[in-house]
């Protein structure tokens, strides 16, 4: 990994040109291994253009704002985060680039770069980024380290999911011992949420489908989304509150979302491998967190039926 880092890094340094890219939907891995490999590079080289760009997400623009990119820029490097596959890089065209490095924690989908740094037993893009600047001892400031370890702490639900590991807190004990980083501040904007999230919550708990194998759905229609004044996002923010209900193996949350034209599924599992199904429905992510994007009402049907097929087979072997 040590050798990639470098190689990585003496990319960065031949191009004055950079341009940083992440996935379609930003969570906070995503945003904040975007915006915290931005700050550094700018923070070491302060002569380089460096631009995060992509669609912002308002739930998360305490971590910071995106970038416009200036016109017929030559000669520039594009690094793209947390993004296994092609279809799902916001607001770039790969063909614009000179050179072109992809960091990701997901499992291998596609190649697209001429460097390819992907480590799927780490927690998050975060924890990459984290683990190359202590490795190559680059000086880490406080927004820089806010960035990181709150992209951590996301993506592993508080250390609550089984990716996090070992090497996870190694990393995280050394950016806040290295960085004196008051780690407690980050949570509150990071968790706070309206009150009308709160009753939506609500209703979404109350409204629950649960198959006889273990399938929680819901489908959320753009009225039900105006009724309790929340965005096609919200359900997505919702959905890991039910990894410790008994009785539920498998939970998908389906969001309409009309600006786009389809439904967003996000999927959870309690034990089945879910990632492989989310791609054939033109989606992806990890083993037991994974997501989809659905262009009618009748592909969530399918994909119930699947999820139950799948659910079912794990609970007959188990």
């Amino acid at each position: 990994m040590k050798s990639l880092f470098k190689q990585i890094f003496r990319q960065i340094k031949k191009y004055d040109n950079i341009v940083i890219a992440r996935h379609i939907g930003p969570d906070p891995d995503a945003l904040g291994s975007q915006l915290a490999l931005r700050d550094m590079i700018r923070e070491l080289f302060d002569k380089k253009n460096v631009y995060a760009l992509g669609n912002p997400a308002s739930r998360f623009r305490h971590l910071g704002m995106l970038d416009k990119l200036e016109d017929n820029m030559s000669n520039t490097m594009l690094i793209v985060l947390d993004t296994p596959d092609i279809k799902r890089i916001d607001g770039v065209d790969l063909k614009d680039y000179d050179y072109i490095v992809k960091i990701d924690h997901h499992p291998f989908v596609e190649a697209y770069a001429d460097i390819e740094l992907i480590d799927d037993t780490a927690s998050s893009t975060c924890q990459i980024l984290l683990d190359m600047f202590l490795t190559l001892k680059f000086p880490i400031s406080q927004s820089v380290a806010e960035k990181l370890y709150t992209g951590i702490v996301s993506d592993t639900d508080r250390f609550l999911h089984d990716y996090t590991s070992v090497n996870t807190f190694r990393l995280v004990t050394k950016l806040i011992e290295v960085t004196k980083l008051d780690f407690t501040k980050l949570y509150k904007p990071l968790y706070t949420r309206p009150i009308e999230e709160i009753k939506f919550q609500g209703y979404i708990y109350q409204n629950l489908t649960l198959t006889e194998n273990g399938v929680a759905y819901i489908k959320i229609d753009e009225d039900l989304l105006k009724e309790y004044g929340v965005d096609s996002a919200s359900p997505g923010n919702m959905i890991n509150e039910l990894k410790f209900v008994k009785d539920i193996v498998i939970w998908v949350f389906f969001s309409e979302d009309i600006k786009s034209n389809l439904i967003r599924a996000n999927i959870r599992s309690n034990g089945p491998i879910i990632n492989e199904l989310a791609a054939r429905f033109g989606g992806g992510g990890h083993k037991y967190a994974s997501g989809a994007r659905l262009t009618s009402w009748q592909q969530t049907d399918s994909l119930i039926n699947e999820l139950d097929k799948l659910s079912m087979e794990y609970k007959s072997n188990n």
